[in-house]
């Protein structure tokens, strides 16, 4: 078994017994955060639609420039679909989301 040290742990049975302080929890929205997944979600969609309109109608002169445009918009797309769907199930109280889960930027 492994040797714990609780001398310098804090637990909540700590916290509760302090009654100077009051022990809440806030869980505001990250704007910076949710901003930044939208944004990438946004710039994501138009990248895949316009990697694909350059890549059937050849802009650029090939179907490269298509589709790295279309490669490069799904790589903005999943990480601001990802991030922007637990902002909007935090937002709308689904259980085991929370805005804590949105890395600070």
């Amino acid at each position: 078994m492994a040797y714990v040290d609780h001398a310098f742990s804090i637990s909540d049975e700590d916290i509760m017994m302090d009654s100077d302080s009051a022990y809440t929890v806030h869980n505001r929205p990250p704007v910076k955060e949710i901003a930044l997944a939208i944004s990438l979600l946004v710039f994501g969609i138009v990248g895949i639609i316009s990697g694909i309109f350059m890549a059937i109608n050849h802009v650029g002169g090939d179907t490269g420039h298509g589709l790295f445009f279309a490669i490069l918009g799904a790589v903005l797309f999943i990480p601001g679909f990802y991030y922007t769907r637990i902002a909007y199930y935090a937002y709308k109280g689904y259980k085991g989301f929370s805005f804590s889960n949105i890395p600070p930027v």
